[in-house]
């Protein structure tokens, strides 16, 4: 169920917009602009690109006598909208010192007030679509400023942590079961009534032969076994460009993790903790993944045996770093880790996206990606399910990506 279904849209609209704000509250000016890859953004950007969303789709067509914040923001902040017009270079977000953090509060401020008046005046009929789309687009945006933020805290040697709250003590993780799926015909895709992203349709019809999935994702201990074992100098585990990148020495160990006289750490949002055994691993490329996958003589899941799973599965999350899975049955499916698949980020069959500039939102990024499903412990409430399609290349490893094993 959308947004717009589970409360007032406006209200909705000021929960979603002051939870980015929370986000960026224990950070300092430098923190905000400073960019740590072409790949991750500036806290002080998302801030305000999420707010360039709204002027630009919402306010500047709807309301009357429309005049831009900053007509130079309009460029600034486009991401990737090329219906839109220029746009600044992505690796050099970074070098935007100016505005500075207190403007992009005010673009903010000033946004918000604009759009909350046109929602109380009961502007446009469709206007709570657009906003509802917006407000989406923004919790993707939070779950980014928590990645991108603990990417560029990483680079800084003395490992400084996002918040001051000690992470929760650890617990022992449930053993690791089969769980078995009788497969057949089976209905993919988004098939509610409230909101969903337009890769998550049309619902179509799929045939699973029977399969079996892990009752939880790969844990830290079991990981660092397969390093131990030799897993990293096995070329026989890794797809090819996977093996290219371990060789070149770019793929040696999950990404935060620290080895050490004492033993393995691992840089949190928390600040560098001792690898705890119990937890998922996470940070690690589809590459990874499925190299552990062979190793251990099984495989990644399609999206579509994930999905037909997921749909019998609790959601979870609201901690900063992953927990250790506890309970029986189907575990961990949402609120640990984006869990890699075997399937190619590809339209459904009958797919088409919306006409305009809304409509890059994601048809244009299907090729050369691979498709996660779930939701991670970074994923803002009320935001995961079972038909969401995240995506990212083989390679990438700042999100907190995980392993669900089948077979």
């Amino acid at each position: 169920m959308g947004i717009g279904q589970r409360e007032d849209i406006l209200h909705a609209y000021q929960r979603v917009r002051g939870r980015s704000l929370e986000i960026a509250a224990p950070l300092s000016s430098e923190d905000c602009c400073a960019q740590s890859m072409p790949d991750a953004s500036p806290i002080k950007w998302h801030l305000a690109h999420t707010t360039w969303f709204f002027e630009t789709f919402i306010l500047e067509a709807h309301e009357a006598g429309f005049v831009p914040f900053h007509p130079a923001f309009r460029v600034l902040f486009n991401s990737y909208y090329n219906g839109i017009g220029a746009k600044h270079p992505r690796a050099q977000r970074g070098l935007l010192t100016r505005p500075s953090l207190d403007e992009v509060r005010a673009y903010r401020l000033d946004v918000d007030r604009r759009v909350a008046h046109l929602l109380a005046s009961g502007a446009a009929p469709g206007i709570a679509a657009l906003v509802e789309l917006g407000l989406q687009h923004e919790q993707q945006h939070q779950e980014l400023m928590l990645t991108d933020l603990k990417h560029l805290l990483a680079q800084n040697p003395l490992y400084p942590a996002y918040t001051v709250q000690p992470m929760e003590e650890g617990e022992p993780a449930a053993p690791l079961g089969w769980i078995d799926f009788d497969g057949g015909l089976a209905e993919i895709g988004y098939g509610g009534n409230g909101f969903c992203f337009d890769n998550e349709l049309p619902r179509h019809r799929t045939y699973l032969d029977p399969f079996r999935l892990a009752s939880r994702l790969v844990t830290n201990g079991e990981y660092r076994t397969f390093i131990e074992a030799g897993g990293y100098r096995d070329p026989s585990l890794w797809l090819a460009e996977g093996w290219d990148r371990v060789c070149a020495g770019e793929i040696t160990q999950p990404l935060y993790w620290i080895e050490e006289d004492d033993g393995w750490h691992e840089f949190t949002l928390h600040g560098v903790q001792p690898l705890d055994p119990a937890r998922p691993v996470t940070h690690v490329s589809m590459y990874e993944a499925d190299a552990y996958a062979r190793w251990c003589g099984a495989r990644l899941p399609t999206e579509a045996e994930w999905e037909f799973a997921a749909r019998q599965a609790l959601l979870g999350g609201g901690a900063l770093h992953p927990e250790a899975a506890n309970g029986d049955g189907l575990l961990q499916m949402f609120g640990a880790c984006w869990q890699w698949t075997a399937s190619s980020y590809a339209p459904y069959p009958g797919y088409a996206p919306a006409a305009g500039a809304i409509g890059e939102y994601n048809g244009k990024f299907m090729v050369n990606q691979y498709v996660l499903r779930g939701s991670s412990c970074a994923t803002p409430d009320g935001h995961a399910r079972a038909s969401y399609r995240n995506f990212f290349p083989a390679g990438a490893r700042w999100q907190f990506t995980g392993i669900r094993l089948a077979r």
